[in-house]
């Protein structure tokens, strides 16, 4: 398992549900490449979720989590920015960013989603940019994931924050290997 893989491994984990087995494997890759890296995460907590689930019932808890609570909705510019012009301005920087790179972000997905964001991230990992990386997770995600992790985490008890926290985890983890963020 390789960084690009556990990137897009979290990045499905992040879609809406569709397929229980699609969220099994993805689970599963994330989890190992964590444990083989050191990293320690409470993700076993979404493991335990997922595995005493039917899909029905994630699908449901994905919906209650992320479309209806705006402090846990997995929206980047949301949480640096709220409703104003600047988040524009950091939709519009990130959106240059996959088009400098040659990613195809999902049109069905803002650009500043959780998802497409750790998506993204594989995309650079898979093509060796590992100084372009870097400089986007430090310049245009974590900010984000540090201001959503802010927001919930003292009152949120849903094992989707594990997956946020591991977000933050794997992107600190990249950037500690060079020291850049």
């Amino acid at each position: 398992m390789s960084m690009q893989q556990s990137y897009h491994a979290l990045s499905r984990l992040f879609e809406y549900p569709q397929q229980r087995e699609e969220l099994l494997t993805s689970y599963d890759a994330l989890s190992s490449y964590l444990r083989r890296s050191g990293i320690d995460s409470r993700t076993h907590l979404f493991g335990e979720m997922l595995s005493d689930s039917t899909l029905a019932e994630l699908q449901e808890d994905y919906v209650a989590r992320f479309d209806f609570n705006p402090a846990a909705a997995p929206y980047l510019g949301h949480h640096l920015y709220g409703d104003n012009q600047k988040k524009g301005g950091y939709m519009i920087q990130v959106k240059q960013e996959y088009g400098r790179h040659d990613f195809e972000a999902p049109v069905n997905e803002l650009p500043d989603h959780l998802g497409v964001v750790l998506a993204f991230l594989a995309h650079l990992a898979g093509r060796g940019e590992d100084a372009v990386r870097r400089e986007f997770i430090e310049k245009l995600v974590l900010p984000g994931i540090n201001k959503l992790l802010g927001s919930s985490v003292e009152r949120d008890t849903s094992p989707w924050l594990t997956l946020v926290e591991a977000a933050e985890l794997l992107c600190s983890a990249d950037c500690h290997e060079e020291a850049t963020c």
